[in-house]
Formats: structure tokens, C-alpha cells, sequence
């Protein structure tokens, strides 16, 4: 098992990038101005924005929905028409 240093220090390769213009996962090398090695892209340059696939708290907030009273004198569709179905199964019967 030779060559496998498990107490091995990890390398400091500087400040971890996603470019802005081609989404290539890049180190900065500790250098001071952060390009793109794919495409040249100066990360400063970048604008902020805010992420499309996060929700604020107040976004995910759950909605207060008032309840709706039921007419009186009114029953629903269903019924009626469950209603219609027996009584012309009776009549077919008869």
C-alpha cells in the first residue's frame, strides 16, 4: 500500500470560483485578479444576483385562505345529478 498518505495536508489552491459566463468550477490560485481559465471571463465582473432556485422566508409563508359559506338553497352539481341517475334507474325498473 505504498504511495497512499492519508495524513497528507491539503494544498490551499485560494478562493473556489463558478464562472459567471460558462459555469467552469475554478481556484483562483491565490492570484489577484480571479479569470476563467476556459474563457477568460473576470469574475469581477460578474453581477450579483440573487439565486432563482432559493425561496425567501416570507415566500415560503403559508397563505391564509378565508373559507366560502355555502348558499342557502343551493346544493352541488353532484347531488343533482347523482340524484337524476337513481331515480331514472327506478323508473326503468318500474
Amino acid at each position: 500500500m505504498r504511495g497512499l498518505c492519508p495524513a497528507m495536508p491539503a494544498k490551499d489552491f485560494g478562493t473556489k470560483f463558478l464562472c459567471f459566463k460558462c459555469t467552469t468550477k475554478f481556484y483562483d490560485m491565490k492570484k489577484p485578479d480571479p479569470i476563467c481559465p476556459k474563457c477568460g471571463a473576470d469574475q469581477r465582473e460578474a453581477t450579483v444576483t440573487k439565486s432563482e432556485g432559493r425561496r425567501s422566508r416570507l415566500s415560503a409563508a403559508p397563505k391564509i385562505v378565508e373559507p366560502v359559506e355555502p348558499v342557502e338553497g343551493a346544493e352541488p352539481a353532484a347531488e343533482d345529478e347523482e340524484a337524476e341517475a337513481e331515480e331514472e334507474i327506478a323508473a326503468d325498473e318500474d
